[in-house]
């Protein structure tokens, strides 16, 4: 399992929920149809300016696919909600609570 970790900052007075609208209507419909793609959480820091979004890859090879294809196109749908850019950081999952099962059933 692989995962990729994207930090963000909003633009100013852009609401949490505008980000949000975007991101599930544009961003995680682009993401389902990617090879290997497993699952996505997004978390919201508590002043509601900066969001860490973590996707779940079956495997490194398929991530990076999806870094050199499919997320230069994800910060264009993004570029009217965010400001500055992001910062990815790619890792090998240690540990998760995941099981099998529902891992397998979470990009489908």
């Amino acid at each position: 399992m692989f995962a990729r970790n994207v930090s963000l900052h909003l633009k100013s007075n852009t609401p949490f929920s505008q980000f949000t609208q975007k991101f599930d209507s544009e961003v995680l419909p682009m993401l389902r149809k990617q090879s290997g793609f497993k699952h996505e959480v997004t978390l919201i820091n508590e002043a509601g300016t900066d969001v860490t979004a973590i996707s779940l890859w079956d495997e490194k090879k398929n991530a990076e696919a999806y870094d050199r294809t499919g997320y230069p196109e994800v910060l264009k749908l993004l570029g009217t909600v965010i400001d500055g850019t992001p910062t990815v950081v790619s890792s090998l999952v240690g540990s998760s609570t995941f099981d099998k099962n529902s891992f397998n059933r979470a990009g489908s």
